[in-house]
C-alpha cells in the first residue's frame, strides 16, 4: 500500500498536482501490486492470474462515487 501512495503522489507531482487522484490509483494498482500475489495452482488452471485478482479487488472496493 505504501508503494501505491508513493507511486500516485509521484505521478501527480510529474503531473503539476499535488496529490493523488482515486483514477490514479486505478490505474497504478496492476503494477504495483501483480509481484505480491501469488495464485495456487487450482486458480491457475482455471485461468486466474494476479492482474484478475487486483481487478475484482478494484471492482469490489467502494470509491466515492459508489459510496
Amino acid at each position: 500500500m505504501q508503494f501505491l501512495i508513493v507511486g500516485a503522489k509521484a505521478r501527480a507531482l510529474l503531473q503539476g498536482r499535488t496529490h493523488g487522484r482515486p483514477k490514479t490509483f486505478r490505474l497504478l494498482a496492476k503494477p504495483v501490486l501483480r509481484h505480491r500475489l501469488v495464485v495456487n495452482f487450482s486458480a491457475e488452471s482455471e485461468g486466474i492470474s494476479p492482474d484478475d485478482i487486483v481487478d475484482q479487488l478494484l471492482k469490489i472496493t467502494p470509491t466515492k462515487k459508489t459510496s
